[in-house]
């Protein structure tokens, strides 16, 4: 009976199947990331409860072509899988699914309820959402699409500034390369810290990546607002952020009383005459962090953002990431960063 004991515990741990699944025409990182994450986490752990991992076809054919121009060739078409799943990665979205996915939608509906867990990359989360797993779920997608996805999918809980959430046994992940933030995090649920530590190292990677989607995203779609009165002053108010932009001041440059100028500026742009000036300094701002070698003092005062304290606090609240932080994360790579 010892013996038998002993032979059980060095026996080698089955090894998890993850499927991904990869959309035509998206991004070789939305499936290559993940997919080198969990080959080196095999690797790390020398077969031993590591993982097999499955390119499965959305489509009818095996060959899916991505942006850069290289095909994948799938081993399989996702409803020809006939072997117990650990893990299904939807990695990226093809739109023309949702006008003629249904018979992928079903599958993922049908292969849900089976697998240890399941999850998006980027716009992935379209699938997931179509296919009514992410019902009443928080989520997160490409910062780019989440006014689009709240809108189509509003029994969604979208929350666009976590580069990845977990809800339940759902992933979601944001833009492309948050698919690799979250594969770190399903090897470290897996095998702990020091393993998902070690494949970090191994790639020369974040094992939990600094910020948030936010630091990436644009503060204001100005071109959505283009013939809105915000987007017609947009041009004047970047030459004059350094001057008192108040409401009275807008209103009377545009030859309009307040009362009227803050009634039609709401209503145009979705946001008051002061959240916008606010916004318009943050971006500008952010341009000269990310171009110029103006001091964050300089910055803060060309812009109308008041001294250092205050531009912190306005980029954190805007940004969840301070001047500083976001100069050097976003700094041109051509130019040296001085202490």
């Amino acid at each position: 009976m010892v013996y038998s004991c002993y032979i059980y515990t060095m026996a080698k741990a089955k090894k998890k199947l993850v499927v991904v699944v990869p959309m035509p025409g998206i991004f070789l990182l939305d499936v290559a990331g993940p997919c080198d994450v969990f080959a080196a986490a095999d690797k790390q752990v020398n077969g031993n409860g590591g993982y097999d991992i499955l390119l499965a076809s959305p489509v009818n054919t095996k060959k899916i072509s991505t942006k850069s121009g290289v095909e994948l060739n799938c081993a399989v078409t996702v409803n020809t899988i006939n072997r117990p799943i650990d893990t299904v990665i939807i990695a990226g979205f093809s739109w023309p699914l949702l006008e003629n996915g249904d018979r992928f939608f079903q599958w993922l509906k049908g292969v849900y309820p089976k697998v240890n867990r399941i999850a998006s990359i980027c716009v992935g989360a379209y699938a997931l959402a179509e296919a009514g797993i992410l019902d009443g779920k928080q989520a997160t997608t490409h910062w780019e699409y989440s006014q689009q996805f709240q809108q189509r999918y509003p029994q969604v809980k979208v929350d666009t500034d976590p580069f990845f959430t977990r809800d339940t046994n759902v992933y979601t992940s944001g833009g492309v390369a948050s698919g690799i933030d979250l594969s770190l995090a399903l090897v470290e649920e897996d095998h702990g810290r020091e393993l998902a530590l070690q494949v970090a190292r191994k790639l020369i990677l974040h094992l939990k990546r600094p910020g948030y989607q936010s630091q990436f995203s644009k503060v204001l779609e100005i071109h959505r607002l283009e013939n809105s009165i915000g987007g017609k002053l947009y041009s004047w108010m970047i030459r004059h952020l350094g001057e008192d932009l108040s409401i009275q001041h807008l209103a009377e440059h545009s030859n309009m009383s307040v009362r009227n100028f803050a009634r039609v500026f709401q209503k145009e742009t979705g946001i008051t005459p002061a959240k916008f000036v606010e916004k318009v300094r943050v971006e500008v701002a952010r341009r000269y962090l990310e171009d110029s070698d103006l001091s964050i003092d300089q910055i803060a005062t060309k812009c109308g953002l008041g001294g250092l304290i205050s531009m912190r606090r306005t980029f954190l609240r805007h940004m969840n990431v301070s001047p500083s932080d976001y100069r050097r994360t976003f700094r041109t790579s051509l130019q040296p960063i001085e202490e």
